[in-house]
């Protein structure tokens, strides 16, 4: 970024960022991150109850993503030593802190689908 002619950048967990906007888009960029994020804002989830709300996903790429999402600190994996094993995701509290940001997006987004767009039930 460049500030008064000077050009900056962030130094973060060994990544350069070119500003603030390429630092968050690197957390919740790409397609699944924020659909993920969105449906953990309210409600610890097991993998099974996360593909049932995102249809479109497939199981691979459901996997990637949390796994991602938890390396960046985002989501918490909890195992339950139990037969069959149980395994539940939840936000951290960093991720709590991503809530505002996923709801203003959202917000957009049905506003944008509200006047450009309609809602139709599936069947």
């Amino acid at each position: 970024m460049i500030i008064k002619d000077k050009e900056y950048v962030f130094k973060l967990h060994e990544k350069t960022f070119h500003c603030a906007l390429d630092i968050t888009m690197n957390f919740i960029g790409g397609k699944w991150k924020t659909v993920v994020l969105w449906y953990l804002r309210n409600q610890t989830l097991r993998f099974g109850e996360l593909k049932k709300q995102i249809p479109d996903i497939t199981e691979k790429m459901l996997s990637i993503q949390l796994k991602a999402l938890e390396e960046d600190g985002l989501i918490k994996r909890e195992v339950f030593p139990e037969i069959p094993l149980r395994v539940e995701y939840s936000l951290t509290d960093f991720g709590k802190t991503l809530i505002p940001v996923i709801e203003s997006i959202a917000k957009w987004g049905r506003s944008l689908g509200e006047t450009d767009g309609e809602m139709l039930e599936v069947i």
